[in-house]
């Protein structure tokens, strides 16, 4: 806090002096050692730009890309006045998490700094709406500096204008740039080839894969699940193979996902999707295959963190025990409910015997959450921001 409070705002003062250097764009993160997927297809639109030229100044690209988790406190440090001597004189800036140095003082007016936003749709509580995300001992607003803050659909923007504290000016429903990546057959096509070589054991067996989120924060992650998981592994391994894909700052602690796959990079094969309060559920809407619920602890999380949402009328099969889990996968994938089948079957879950004639509420969900995500959300983006 005394350098977000203090010293960058001094070093960004003292630069900002100087002439803004138009077309410079920078790509900041400070949770991953490489460019992130949500920012990934917006860093190789930009530098195709940069190179075929015809924009309204030559562009100019940096990367401050970086995990604050595996640097040493004057490594930080080092990187940290480096961004904000640029910072200070760039046109644009790209995120696409929570990234507190663009917030650590009023921005110059000409920089549009642009939050790409790392999540669709809307499901568990975020930001000022719970007491996880925003740093003890933080002063300020920190989202105040967005220029651009886009999502995947209308129906988000309420709940983050509020969650954000941010005015709704500044807030566009484009779709959310890396969702173009899963309308590109050829990106499809690579991704289940990687997933074959590199998992040549699940051949002849349906794909299942489990991408919960994290419970508590960042520093003290913790996993749900994991042995109801492993159990219903076991006992359908002659049909099913599990790909376990824990949360980056789950396995930073432990490593438990058993592939090293990118959670993402895997919906293009997956079977079905096994998810929690993941965001993940909304990205793998746009592919319209088979998803199943499992929330073991959704009581307790429902008190403790809250949904923006009803979760128990999320259209698809929730299980809260390995048994039930068990049961849903038994009836295949196939028979599993997706927008495109209107097919019925009863499960035993924590809701019940229920028939799963959903097709019509899956589409609606669909549509409410991520409808602006269509494969162009990238060029709308950078249509908003004036840079194309």
């Amino acid at each position: 806090m005394l350098l977000q409070n203090v010293l960058l705002p001094l070093v960004y003062r003292l630069y900002c002096r100087r002439p803004m250097e138009k077309g410079l764009v920078l790509f900041a993160d400070a949770h991953h050692g490489e460019i992130p997927f949500s920012m990934r297809r917006m860093y190789e639109t930009v530098q195709a730009m940069a190179a075929d030229g015809g924009v309204k100044a030559e562009l100019r690209i940096e990367t401050y890309v970086t995990d604050f988790d595996r640097l040493s406190f004057f490594a930080m440090v080092k990187y940290l006045l480096h961004f904000m001597r640029r910072y200070a004189v760039a046109e644009y800036v790209f995120i696409c998490d929570y990234f507190l140095p663009v917030s650590s003082c009023r921005k110059r007016p000409e920089t549009k700094v642009v939050q790409l936003w790392h999540s669709c749709g809307l499901m568990k509580k975020i930001a000022y709406d719970t007491g996880e995300d925003i740093p003890k001992g933080y002063h300020g607003n920190m989202f105040d500096n967005y220029t651009y803050l886009t999502l995947s659909a209308e129906a988000c923007v309420p709940v983050h204008e509020r969650a954000l504290r941010l005015s709704r000016d500044h807030i566009f429903a484009t779709g959310i740039s890396r969702t173009d990546d899963y309308f590109e057959e050829n990106w499809n096509a690579r991704c289940r080839e990687n997933f074959w070589k590199t998992h040549p054991e699940a051949a002849g067996r349906k794909i299942a894969v489990w991408a919960p989120t994290f419970r508590g924060n960042a520093g003290q992650p913790r996993l749900e699940g994991l042995e109801a998981i492993r159990q219903a592994a076991e006992a359908l391994k002659d049909e099913w193979f599990f790909v376990i894909k824990a949360h980056p700052h789950i396995d930073r602690h432990e490593r438990i996902s058993n592939s090293e796959i990118p959670t993402e990079e895997l919906f293009p094969v997956a079977d079905v999707l096994i998810t929690d309060y993941s965001s993940v559920l909304f990205d793998y809407l746009l592919y319209r295959k088979p998803l199943v619920l499992f929330a073991p602890d959704l009581e307790e999380y429902e008190k403790k963190r809250g949904f923006y949402i009803d979760y128990r009328s999320i259209p698809f099969p929730l299980a809260q025990t390995g048994n039930e889990l068990s049961a849903i996968l038994k009836m295949g994938s196939d028979e599993i409910l997706t927008e495109d089948k209107k097919v019925y079957f009863a499960a035993e879950s924590s809701r019940g015997k229920e028939n799963f004639n959903k097709a019509d509420k899956i589409r609606s969900f669909r549509e409410l959450y991520v409808g602006a995500c269509d494969g162009r959300a990238t060029e709308r983006i950078l249509q908003l921001i004036g840079m194309c």
